[in-house]
């Protein structure tokens, strides 16, 4: 019940420690909510040691189980203290009332004279607050099932037998995973080293029985001869009546189309649920159409979460409204989960509600910074002291510069270039030192690790570390002193390195450019001033490795970025543009990559079990068949082998009647990728990167924004004895955990900046109305077309089924890939016109809605 708990009406509770400890070992998140509401000192929380306070301690009894002697030990505490309250001489006597939930023990409570309720009973009593009762969970127990319902789902097998069975090997345990595009089917991913069953297919609604994206779950293996192939059709829970489960068995059988063998993948089913990994889910109310009704069922926006039924009052109020629903549990005989009513969030469609829906969905930590992470930021207004200068190099005389993109506040790098006297050239990469003002351990380290990383959307930056440091204090801007870590070359003209060295520094940037201004600088023969020649001499180099990386069988791939002009006004997104890239973002690019490889290699010298890197694994063989087939279909020969026979197969893989098809094949290449990931050094002995073609990487070169970046300068700084370390840096199984969330909030970030374009493009197409553009066809599916509009850098899907019309004849070839509707053949890559509209029939999932315009289907 700690929505509950965390209601402001709900004041003076004493939390007991027995209590505490038990909701420790149950749940970690809810743990720390208790705690931060222990710690809010408006709420009056206490919590009361009471197994450690001479009057209130117990002993166990024999034959008395540990849960017994629990609820024995919070019955003498809640005794003792209504005793200790008498003593006081007040005309008020304060009364204590005990809350469980727990029937036995409230049962003898009432026997021993305590006033007991269950939390339901207490908070309808509230008759002052009738909202609260909706953010009441549903506290029935698996067996407690709906009135009526027949049984749907098999039993889950406890955990005590699932685990026994785990170590037999009768059962497997891994990662249940929905899908998006077909909720009768998910995936769960096989914890521990069985290679050859890392996925597992999970198919119809009572094999997937109850299971909840990202629940660990227990996995029975189907024989053979009832293996599936995962289905290829996109279909979507439209349901809202409970009782049509036999059209739901119709739906399965469609998933069981004829496969040929060689796609059957393992099958299982769930057996039960080892760890449940719910959090509260953003959606929206789907009202019930009995008048008067307080069950509803709630759609989740994360279309991989079923439908929660809940109960609550305020329907009318919430309709058309984006809600926070937790989950309390799912009985057998309910087609949906049960949950209750924890927050309404505000308007559907409204750009801060939606904003903050995308955030808390993608779990991206977004509220502001406390006055305990605040309080470890340097006091205002701050200078660089003698202190500071001990173990530094003073740089500021060196003519350094930053380049980037318009608007950029953050500024992490900066570079300089200039000749010394033995004709060769000294290159300097100066990247703030954040790492001196965010010492390991505190608050604001804690905070940033947790966070892992700034989110980019299309309006706002979430920042990783508070403003004073990444706009100001650790922003390289120009004409100020800043500190500074650099990595610092000596060069020769053919950008051969002969020595490297790494000092921390400061440094006095003499401009802040955009890449267009720095570009123009570079270009224009009137100007040779000293920033210019460095830009110069850098763009040159820059040029020299760029061919050697290529050479050496880098990939560039192509995405098809776009950028909003926002109305300065209304903040709405008016125009698209994809981005340009010039060379002075390649520049910039270059340097940033070496001097990433030159520290990766430092610190793996220096500490060869506790580097922190980034490898990008080579992808499986599979992963290209498509790509192989859709240059194929245009009569060009993609080799995959290597990195360096892709790079240049796809080099080579032009056509002069289609130039575009060079782009395409580029961001299909992109979509065969594996994801790169932080790894620790002494984990892993797999170091290769493979889009860029380096055997070793890290990430040195962005510590306001990444907190990869900042154990990697704290490694560095150890390295070259300009900083002390500290036992969690030489702790590999510490730094592989850290690694472990960098690389989910780095995902999470990246789902999020796309989920944020999304939500601008279809506010962009709100205004803008019906529009016909051209496309190109990048997937085939058995009922639909997936196109990306070079225009607006948009992909969007064309279905060929749809509701209430006839279905045309719809023939899928895997082999060639292609899809014939009636007499219209579609293949890969294909020109097609579009027609966009944004479809807000469902104000939930607002969606870019296309038709096929060109052929004529």
């Amino acid at each position: 019940q700690i929505d509950i708990l965390e209601d402001p009406v709900i004041k003076n509770v004493i939390v007991l420690q027995t209590v505490l400890q038990e909701v420790r070992n149950r749940s970690a998140p809810v743990y720390k909510r208790i705690r931060d509401v222990i710690q809010n000192p408006e709420k009056h929380f206490y919590s009361f040691t009471n197994e450690h306070h001479r009057e209130t301690y117990i002993e166990q009894k024999r034959g008395e189980t540990s849960n017994d002697r629990n609820d024995r030990a919070i019955r003498v505490a809640v005794k003792w203290y209504n005793e200790h309250l008498k003593k006081i001489e007040d005309e008020e006597k304060i009364q204590v009332i005990f809350l469980t939930n727990d029937r036995s023990n409230k049962e003898k409570a009432l026997e021993e004279g305590i006033t007991a309720y269950t939390c339901e009973e207490y908070i309808k009593s509230l008759t002052a607050n009738p909202e609260l009762v909706d953010r009441l969970a549903c506290v029935s127990d698996e067996g407690k099932e709906i009135e009526g319902g027949k049984i749907i789902f098999p039993e889950h097998i406890p955990l005590s037998k699932l685990q026994q069975g785990i170590k037999s090997g009768i059962y497997l345990q891994g990662t249940y995973r929905a899908s998006r595009e077909n909720y009768l089917e998910a995936t769960v991913w096989v914890h521990g080293d069985a290679e050859e069953n890392k996925e597992i297919i999970i198919q119809g609604l009572k094999h997937l029985n109850r299971a909840i994206h990202e629940d660990i779950v227990a996995v029975e293996l189907l024989a053979k001869d009832e293996w599936v192939a995962p289905s290829s059709v996109v279909l979507q829970d439209d349901g809202q009546n409970e009782e049509d489960i036999e059209n739901e068995e119709e739906k399965e059988n469609i998933l069981k189309t004829s496969v040929n063998k060689d796609m059957l993948r393992p099958t299982g089913r769930v057996v039960g649920i080892i760890k449940r990994n719910w959090r509260p889910y953003c959606g929206m109310l789907s009202k019930s159409q009995i008048k008067e009704a307080r069950r509803h069922l709630f759609t989740p926006a994360d279309r991989r979460i079923p439908r929660i039924r809940i109960e609550t009052r305020q329907a009318d109020t919430l309709e058309g409204q984006r809600i926070i629903v937790a989950i309390d549990g799912w009985p057998r005989n309910s087609r949906y989960p049960n949950g209750h009513f924890v927050k309404n969030l505000g308007s559907a469609g409204d750009k801060e509600t939606e904003t903050e829906v995308l955030l808390l969905e993608h779990d991206v930590p977004h509220q502001a910074f406390s006055q305990a992470v605040l309080s470890f930021l340097p006091k205002m207004p701050w200078s660089i002291t003698e202190e500071d200068m001990k173990h530094r190099e003073d740089l500021r005389h060196l003519n350094v510069c930053s380049v980037d993109p318009p608007g950029c506040t953050d500024i992490d790098d900066a570079l300089h270039c200039r000749e010394i006297g033995n004709g060769n050239l000294e290159v300097g990469v100066h990247i703030a030192d954040v790492s001196h003002f965010i010492r390991p351990g505190n608050a604001l380290d804690e905070e940033s690790v947790k966070r892992g990383t700034t989110v980019y959307l299309c309006e706002k930056r979430i920042d990783m570390v508070p403003e004073l440091l990444s706009s100001n204090l650790c922003s390289l801007r120009s004409n100020v002193d800043r500190l500074a870590f650099s990595c610092i070359w000596e060069m020769n003209h053919k950008a051969e390195i002969l020595k490297t060295r790494f000092t921390k520094s400061i440094i006095n940037s003499k401009a802040s450019l955009t890449y267009a201004e720095a570009q123009m600088r570079i270009d224009s023969a009137a100007m040779n001033d000293d920033i210019t020649t460095s830009l110069r001499g850098l763009n040159k180099l820059a040029k020299i490795l760029k061919k050697k990386r290529i050479d050496n069988g880098a990939l560039t791939l192509a995405s098809p970025e776009v950028r909003f002009h926002m109305d300065s006004e209304t903040h709405d997104p008016i125009d698209l543009q994809t981005k340009e890239l010039r060379e002075t973002n390649s520049m910039v690019e270059e340097f940033m990559l070496l001097a990433n490889i030159s520290v990766a290699q430092k610190i793996y010298d220096e500490f060869p079990e506790f580097a922190l890197l980034r490898k990008h694994p080579a992808p499986p063989p599979s992963n290209y068949d498509i790509l192989v087939k859709a240059a194929k279909s245009k009569n060009l020969e993609i080799k995959t082998d290597s990195a360096k026979a892709l790079a240049e197969s796809l080099d080579k893989a032009e056509s002069p009647t289609f130039p575009y098809l060079n782009t395409l094949l580029r961001i299909l290449t992109t979509r065969c990728m594996m994801q790169a990931v932080y790894f620790c050094s002494g984990m892993d002995n797999d170091f290769h990167h493979y889009g860029l073609a380096s055997p070793i990487y890290t990430h040195f070169t962005s510590p306001i924004r990444r907190y990869a970046d900042i154990i990697v300068h704290r490694l560095l700084a150890v390295a070259i004895g300009a900083d002390s370390t500290y036992p969690e840096l030489t702790d590999k199984h510490k730094l592989a955990e850290i690694c472990k969330n960098l690389n989910y909030r780095h995902k999470m970030a990246q789902y999020a900046q796309r989920a944020s374009v999304a939500f601008h493009t279809q506010l962009f197409f709100k205004t803008k109305g019906v529009v016909n553009e051209d496309a190109y066809i990048l997937f085939l599916r058995k009922n639909a077309i997936v196109v990306l509009i070079p225009k607006y850098g948009l992909e969007g899907t064309v279905f060929f089924e749809e509701k209430d019309k006839p279905t045309p004849k719809l023939e899928y070839n895997n082999e060639v890939p292609s899809l014939t509707v009636e007499d219209t053949t579609l293949h890969l890559f294909d020109k097609v016109k579009v027609n966009i509209t944004l479809d807000d029939s469902n104000i939930q999932h607002q969606k870019m809605r296309m038709v096929l315009v060109e052929p004529k289907v």
